[in-house]
């Protein structure tokens, strides 16, 4: 299987998730003997082209024309895109067998090579404008929103991680049951075993405080101010507890403010951006990690605690609703609801051993379910279904 893959996050580059997924999933991939050509943004100080273990990687950089906002230049990286592609395929001997796009911001480029090369296409949604900001409340959103719909109905099949999204992209695209597949996302635990010790626990909290980790984009739907505001609740029971809260993103400060007016401020470590070696340290001082999210169409960031063997509460929303068993890989609080939240996390910082039960259970699962092995391997089989049906129809059109 020849695949061609677009996506605007690729290692080094990345802003969520998406990076990560597109990494591992192709590197899985290349193991299984297909070749695998991913186009994704550049800048100067990485190469325009590597092979990263097999997978051959080419990056571009948007024209340098001036870009009065975002959608501007999401087009001018998809005409960048278009003519690498292009340039590719007329170098290569043979074509792609599929073009895989992850997300709208690659849309046009997808499409423009889709209808030009006639090869099919299969696009992932990972989130949708309208669930980021709970609907779609100006006029920007709304055209996010249609591009996402339009490569929904240029794509062959549709790709989400989890049956919420399914059921997102079916209601708000009015994608035909038939054209969507639910592929989980997966996780690698190698990458959260701790390789050295230059993390010193002493650095975050002291010896006797019981440590609460968050870590995660510091955005309003992750739902970190509900963890603030379940923080008086847990410290009345628990006072020896110390939050670390690890990231960045537009709501640093609005969160560093309101841990100052509730009187918490000292209670609260704000560490900023972490490197992988820092947060897995982190993950392993930890006594529960905390997702609240308001809005998380898969959430990957609980299988990367289960991998790392850290207790886990979330919110039951979305994705972390259908990776986490209340009560045994994990536990799960009423979404936005801080007295929930606090509830949960007592739950396991006070009885450590259905905590240990509790995760041990859940790497179980990481282990055997969310095996990026087997994510890629039924990728293949969806894009090799495709190609079956694809000749199929080529053979009826020509026989009629």
């Amino acid at each position: 299987m020849r695949v061609l893959v677009l996506s605007w996050e690729y290692p080094p580059k990345s802003v969520g998730g998406l990076a990560q997924h597109v990494y591992d999933l192709y590197n899985s991939m290349s193991k299984q003997q297909h070749e695998v050509h991913i186009i994704t943004v550049g800048s100067p100080d990485v190469p325009e082209y590597e092979n990263v273990r097999g997978v051959k990687v080419y990056r571009v950089i948007p024209y340098q024309v001036s870009s009065p906002d975002f959608v501007t230049w999401v087009m001018q990286l998809n005409v960048a895109m278009l003519e690498r592609c292009l340039s590719l395929v007329r170098d290569m001997e043979g074509v792609f067998d599929v073009i895989h796009a992850h997300d709208w911001l690659v849309a046009y480029a997808a499409r423009a090579l889709k209808h030009s090369l006639q090869i099919p296409l299969i696009a992932t949604i990972h989130a949708t404008e309208h669930g980021r900001n709970n609907g779609l409340h100006n006029d920007l959103q709304r055209h996010i929103s249609d591009i996402e719909w339009w490569l929904c109905y240029e794509a062959w099949r549709v790709i989400v991680c989890s049956r919420y999204m399914h059921g997102e992209v079916r209601n708000v695209f009015q994608v035909p049951e038939d054209k969507l597949r639910i592929i989980p996302n997966g996780v690698n635990p190698q990458y959260f075993a701790v390789k050295n010790n230059r993390v010193q626990r002493n650095d975050y909290a002291a010896p006797d405080e019981k440590i609460v980790f968050y870590v995660g984009r510091l955005v309003r739907e992750k739902g970190v101010q509900v963890l603030l505001e379940a923080a008086p609740k847990i410290l009345h029971y628990c006072p020896g507890t110390k939050f670390i809260i690890a990231g960045k993103g537009p709501y640093t400060i609005p969160l560093k403010r309101q841990a100052r007016r509730m009187g918490i401020e000292s209670r609260v470590y704000f560490t900023g951006y972490v490197d992988d070696s820092t947060r897995n340290s982190l993950y392993k001082f930890a006594d529960v990690a905390v997702f609240p999210s308001l809005y998380e169409p898969f959430g990957i960031v609980a299988l990367e605690a289960m991998a790392a063997r850290t207790p886990l509460v979330v919110s039951d929303t979305g994705g972390l609703a259908e990776i986490i068993d209340h009560g045994v890989n994990g536990l799960k609080a009423y979404t936005g609801n801080p007295n929930s939240v606090a509830d949960n996390v007592l739950h396991m910082l006070l009885n450590p051993d259905s905590a240990g039960r509790m995760k041990e259970r859940a790497y179980k699962e990481v282990v055997e379910k969310y095996n990026w092995q087997k994510i890629a391997g039924e990728t293949v089989r969806l894009y090799e279904e495709i190609l079956a049906a694809r000749i199929s129809g080529i053979q009826q059109y020509h026989y009629k």
